[in-house]
């Protein structure tokens, strides 16, 4: 890890370029099922048929909700495998950016007061002093 503060930035600024390079990216998970249909005349109702499948689904969560979605073709299944390769690569750039960032506020220096200003100059500003001329 970087000790100095303009490595950490050099660092920070490299992460920010490969997030921005990032193609499309989507959560979830694509798992398989296999199963038995409905109808009893199918083969997959015969002893020791593997049944139907396997069945690709994408699985992901959103607004605290699960939700599964079947592939129409394999061509939409490596798109989404595409897209899951992608967001966990934004993870794992997200979670090295925040480090480095983390790492820079410790290591910055805290601004002098001269740079922020005095206590008594952020309160509210005082009337004159000066009478105003008599009429």
């Amino acid at each position: 890890m970087p000790d100095s503060l303009t490595a950490l930035e050099t660092q920070r600024d490299a992460l920010l370029r490969q997030i921005n390079q990032l193609e499309d990216f989507r959560p979830g998970s694509i798992t398989t099922t296999t199963g038995r249909c409905g109808n009893p005349r199918c083969h997959c109702h015969q002893p020791k048929d593997p049944g139907h499948g396997p069945n690709f689904r994408l699985t992901y969560k959103a607004h605290g909700k699960t939700f599964t979605e079947s592939f129409p073709s394999a061509a939409t299944r490596r798109k989404a495998e595409r897209e899951i390769e992608e967001y966990r690569k934004w993870q794992q750039l997200s979670r090295k950016f925040v480090e480095a960032s983390t790492s820079i506020c410790r290591l910055r220096p805290a601004p002098t007061e001269e740079e922020v200003g005095t206590p008594q100059e952020k309160k509210r500003k005082r009337r004159s002093s000066k009478r105003s001329p008599e009429k």
